[in-house]
């Protein structure tokens, strides 16, 4: 990567010197060189461009990047005036806005400078072109070529513009916020928050009588990774063997089957994990059931519920509560799975089925030893999309464990609770405690490990040319 903008700097110097006069000026007046080679509509718009980014940057993002240092010094006051007897609100300053449009700003600077060393490029190739007597495009000419032979260009320009705004822009603040004190106690407009440095990142490891963090997000660190592991390739598995025994020879009503594990998925998740859930509370129909046929006294008698439950904690204990979610996922995930599978069961090379057949394999081979590699090959990378989407499932969780109460002081300290995801402990310290200094430091952890694993994962599990072992 370097090395990468070692040459590209070097190309620049070289182009810039070997410019003539407009295509050096081009540098400062982005017009100017298009408008040489009578390229006029496009200089008109280049130079708009220009002209946008000097109005938005000296007339509205400039006050905020000078104040990005303190993010912001005078705090918001009501003044009683006695001339108007009415309350007078100060000239203040708003931290969240600050940091916000700063950012904006130098990301918009940023693009701009990227704008500028592409518009000399631009200039030179054009001046190139009018040395060597060669066409020189006109605008419609440009037009015609980005519907033609550049629609590559046109068809990946609105998607960038919107990973921009959407994507980049908000990982930028996030991390930027991972660096202040904003918190409930410094919530803008009414008060100011600062830069702390690493104090939040610290916090975050530090495990004390008062400060808990460490110990939290240690365990909850662990039951993702888990969580994830386990609801990604039960799922799979499942879905898998499921749309083995569908598909099967000797199953029959093969369509209705399907349909009744499809039914599933046009069910709204939401209605579905709220409905379980209340299924098994700890008043719920399934607890019902378990008390009238001694289920309830059973496990008190093993000693896998205390006698003072009259009750099985299906989703409010520790331990209960992890094993049960994994279990009612499977409900959510497998016919999906089931889904995809039977796609790629269908179209399975006939002939090494056949040729594994004739040398005498049985199923049970032919399943692990064709059809399994077979489908984690195809499957790969959904199975890295799935990984990343669990660690980052939001619905099951939350939405399962929300009555949850934790009895663990050192979990309550930190405002989460054992069964929380890093992605559900984040929602509960923006959505209730506003802490988002400790939310935006757990979303870089979040956003660390789930680049790190999709990086890992592609380069050494999934890379390879394997196509010819299924041919």
């Amino acid at each position: 990567m370097t090395k990468i903008r070692v040459s590209y700097i070097r190309d620049f110097i070289k182009i810039f010197t070997k410019g003539d006069i407009f295509t050096k000026f081009s540098l400062f007046i982005f017009g100017i060189g298009y408008a040489a080679r009578k390229q006029y509509a496009k200089a008109i718009i280049m130079q708009l461009i220009q002209v946008l980014f000097f109005l938005f940057t000296f007339g509205f993002s400039l006050k905020y990047i000078s104040k990005l240092g303190t993010l912001g010094t005078t705090e918001r006051k009501e003044i009683f005036d006695p001339a108007t007897l009415t309350k007078v609100v100060n000239d203040y300053d708003n931290s969240l806005m600050i940091l916000l449009c700063g950012v904006i700003g130098i990301f918009i600077i940023f693009m701009y400078i990227l704008l500028s060393l592409s518009n000399v490029r631009a200039n030179y190739e054009l001046q190139c072109l009018k040395q060597e007597g060669k066409h020189i495009n006109s605008f419609f000419e440009d037009i015609s070529n980005l519907f033609n032979h550049k629609f590559y260009i046109t068809l990946l320009t609105l998607p960038s513009i919107g990973i921009l705004l959407v994507n980049v822009i908000p990982i930028l603040f996030m991390i930027c916020i991972a660096f202040t004190n904003y918190d409930g106690d410094h919530q803008p407009p009414t008060y100011l928050f600062t830069w702390v440095g690493l104090e939040n990142f610290k916090t975050l490891f530090t495990s004390t009588s008062t400060v808990t963090f460490g110990y939290a997000f240690v365990r909850i660190l662990l039951w993702t990774l888990i969580w994830a592991f386990c609801a990604t390739f039960s799922t799979f598995y499942g879905g898998v063997l499921l749309a083995k025994f569908i598909n099967d020879k000797k199953t029959r009503f093969k369509k209705l089957w399907r349909s009744l594990f499809v039914i599933t998925i046009a069910i709204p998740q939401f209605v579905t994990l709220l409905l379980v859930g209340k299924m098994f509370s700890d008043y719920g129909i399934i607890n019902s059931i378990c008390n009238r046929i001694g289920l309830v006294g059973f496990l008190q008698d093993i000693g896998l519920i205390s006698h003072g439950l009259s009750y099985i904690p299906f989703l409010s204990k520790p331990g209960w509560a992890n094993v049960m979610v994994l279990i009612i996922n499977l409900w959510v995930g497998i016919p999906f799975q089931m889904l995809s599978a039977t796609g790629i069961l269908m179209n399975i090379p006939e002939d090494q089925l056949e040729s594994a057949k004739i040398d005498g394999a049985t199923e049970r081979q032919i399943f692990r030893k064709i059809t399994m590699p077979y489908v984690l090959f195809i499957t790969g990378p959904s199975l890295v999309t799935a990984f990343i989407a669990n660690i980052n499932n939001f619905n099951v969780i939350y939405l399962l464990t929300n009555d949850y109460v934790t009895t663990n002081m050192n979990y309550a300290n930190s405002n989460a609770k054992e069964v929380d995801l890093l992605i559900t402990w984040l929602f509960t310290l923006t959505n209730d405690y506003s802490n988002y200094k400790m939310a935006s430091v757990i979303g870089i952890c979040v956003f660390v490990i789930s680049a790190g694993l999709t990086l890992l994962t592609f380069t050494r599990m999934i890379a390879g040319n394997k196509e010819e072992e299924f041919q």
